[in-house]
């Protein structure tokens, strides 16, 4: 998590991806859920072309 996620709030998250990482809109998969900067996070569901739903990973 590279941005706060919450309640009116998009936040930013950066995914390995084909080699590199690259910044995705992140949104809660669980509606009302905030989960702050630096949260090891899931990705549940993408939306092309840049949006993700995430959930807090259980670690």
């Amino acid at each position: 998590m590279t941005g706060k996620i919450g309640p009116g709030l998009v936040g930013e998250v950066l995914v390995p991806i084909r080699g590199g990482v690259e910044a995705f809109y992140a949104h809660p998969s669980v509606p009302g859920e905030e989960i702050p900067v630096g949260t090891i996070i899931v990705v549940v569901e993408y939306s092309p072309p840049r949006t993700v739903y995430v959930a807090r990973a259980i670690v």
